[in-house]
C-alpha cells in the first residue's frame, strides 16, 4: 500500500460476489479478486459448500485422496500437453518443482527466463522478477546467494532475437525456458505474434524444455489457458490460483515421459505433506467442472469487453480475456522496461481516487485487474465512471 501512497493496508473482513468489506466496515467493488482465482466471485456458494462438506470428513491426511485424482483428471482434460499432474501447495512450489524436474530430465543446469515475469520466490527465479519486487522497489535477488541465480539467464520479454542469442550461447547447457505465456506480473502484456512460437522452436532445436507458467492464465483466459487461446504447447505447465478455487494449491504437469522422472518412480525428489490438500482439491473440482461450459468464458469476455470499452480511451488499456491492466503511459507496453517507464506516481493517485469512490483496483501499476462472473454491468459502469472522473481535465 505504500507504493500507492497509503501507510496501512486494507484489512478485509469478508467478501461476497464482486465486493469486499474491510474490518472498519468500508465496502469496495473488488477488481483484485485475490489476484485471479475467483472466477465466480467471493464466497461462491458451490465452492463454499464443497469445502464445508469436505471439512466434515477431515482437513488433512498426509495421504492420497480420490479428489486429487479427480482434480488431475480435470486438468488433463483441459490441457492436451498434460498427461500427468503433480499437486503441490502453491504456485511458487509448482514453479520451483517444475524447474527442478526440467533440470533432472535434461541433466542440464541453466534456465532462461524473461524480465518482468514472476515465477514465485524460489531463489533461482527471482532475477528481474516483476510485480512484487518492482512494486516494493527492492532488489529482486536480495538474500539470494550468488550461486543460486548463477545459472539463471534473463532476456527481455517479447524479444525473439535476445532469446535466440541466449539459446545460441547457452543452449547445450539449457534445461528449460520458463515464461508467462501472457505476462501478468508487469501488468498484462500479451506475447507479440511469433514470440511463443519462436520459443517453441528454440527449445526443440536445443533440447531444452519449454515451461509455461500459467498460474494466472490457466483456466482464466480459456479453459485450457494460454495454450488453448494462443495455440502453442508447453513441455511443462505450472498451475495455481483457479485450480484450487481460491484455496492454497499449486500443480505442474506434462507428458508421461517427462513426469516419470519424478520420485517415487524417478530420481527427481518432490514431496509435501499438504500437497493435494482435500479442502483445496474439493474447491478446485467445484470450480473446474463448471468451467467446462463455454458460456462461462463467453460471459467473462462480454463483461471484460464492456470494461475495456469504457477504459481504453483513458490510458493504455491492455487486456487478454478476463485479465487487464490500465497503464499510465502513452504507448503500448510490450516488455518490463516499458512497463517500468509508466508513471507510477500517477497510478498511485489513480488508486487512491478509485478507493475514495469505493472501488478497489490493483495496488500496483504492475498487477492485473481480474473480471469475474460476479461483476455486473452496474459495477463495471461505476468503475468506468469513476476512472473517467480521474482522467477528466
Amino acid at each position: 500500500m505504500r507504493a500507492v501512497g497509503l501507510d496501512e493496508p486494507l484489512f478485509v473482513r469478508r467478501g461476497k460476489g464482486a465486493y469486499v468489506t474491510t474490518a472498519d466496515g468500508a465496502r469496495y467493488v473488488d477488481w483484485v479478486m485475490s489476484f485471479g482465482p475467483l472466477i465466480f466471485g467471493h464466497a461462491d456458494p458451490e465452492t463454499i459448500e464443497a469445502v464445508q462438506q469436505t471439512a466434515d470428513e477431515g482437513t488433512t491426511f498426509g495421504a492420497t485422496t480420490e479428489r486429487e485424482v479427480e482434480l488431475a483428471a480435470e486438468i488433463v482434460d483441459a490441457f492436451p500437453s498434460i498427461e500427468q499432474v503433480r499437486m503441490v501447495s502453491s504456485g511458487t512450489e509448482a514453479a520451483m518443482s517444475a524447474v527442478r524436474l526440467a533440470r533432472g530430465a535434461t541433466k542440464r543446469d541453466r534456465i532462461l527466463k524473461f524480465a518482468g515475469c514472476y515465477h514465485g520466490h524460489a531463489d533461482a527465479l527471482l532475477a528481474e522478477a516483476g510485480s512484487g519486487p518492482a512494486t516494493l522497489g527492492v532488489p529482486a535477488t536480495a538474500g539470494v546467494p550468488s550461486g543460486a541465480a548463477a545459472d539463471t539467464i534473463v532476456a527481455p520479454y517479447n524479444d525473439i532475437e535476445s532469446a535466440a542469442l541466449a539459446v545460441a550461447r547457452y543452449g547445450e547447457g539449457l534445461a528449460c525456458v520458463i515464461v508467462e505465456p501472457i505476462a501478468g506480473n508487469m501488468g498484462v502484456v500479451p506475447p507479440e505474434p511469433g514470440f511463443l512460437e519462436a520459443l517453441r522452436e528454440l527449445c526443440d532445436a536445443s533440447g531444452a524444455l519449454l515451461v509455461f507458467d500459467e498460474v494466472i492464465t490457466g483456466f482464466r483466459v480459456a479453459r485450457g489457458g494460454a495454450q488453448e487461446r494462443l495455440g502453442v504447447r508447453a513441455d511443462l505447465t505450472i498451475l495455481g490460483k483457479i485450480v484450487g478455487g481460491g484455496m492454497p494449491i499449486g500443480a505442474f504437469g506434462g507428458s508421461e515421459e517427462i513426469m516419470r522422472h519424478l520420485a517415487p518412480v524417478g530420481e527427481v525428489y518432490q514431496a509435501g505433506t499438504l500437497s493435494g490438500n482435500p479442502l483445496a482439491t474439493a474447491a478446485g473440482i467445484a470450480v473446474l467442472r463448471r468451467l467446462r461450459d463455454p458460456a462461462v468464458y463467453e460471459e467473462l469476455e462480454r463483461k471484460a469487453a464492456r470494461l475495456e470499452a469504457g477504459l481504453t480511451e483513458l490510458g493504455v488499456f491492455q487486456r487478454v480475456g478476463a485479465m487487464a491492466t490500465l497503464f499510465m503511459g502513452s504507448d503500448p507496453v510490450r516488455n518490463f522496461s516499458q512497463a517500468s517507464a509508466c508513471d507510477t506516481a500517477r497510478y498511485s493517485a489513480y488508486f487512491r481516487h478509485m478507493l475514495e469512490r469505493d472501488i478497489y483496483v490493483p495496488p500496483s501499476q504492475f498487477e492485473a485487474m481480474f473480471v469475474s462472473l460476479a461483476h455486473g454491468d452496474e459495477e463495471i459502469d461505476k468503475t468506468v465512471e469513476a476512472a473517467a472522473e480521474f482522467f477528466r481535465p
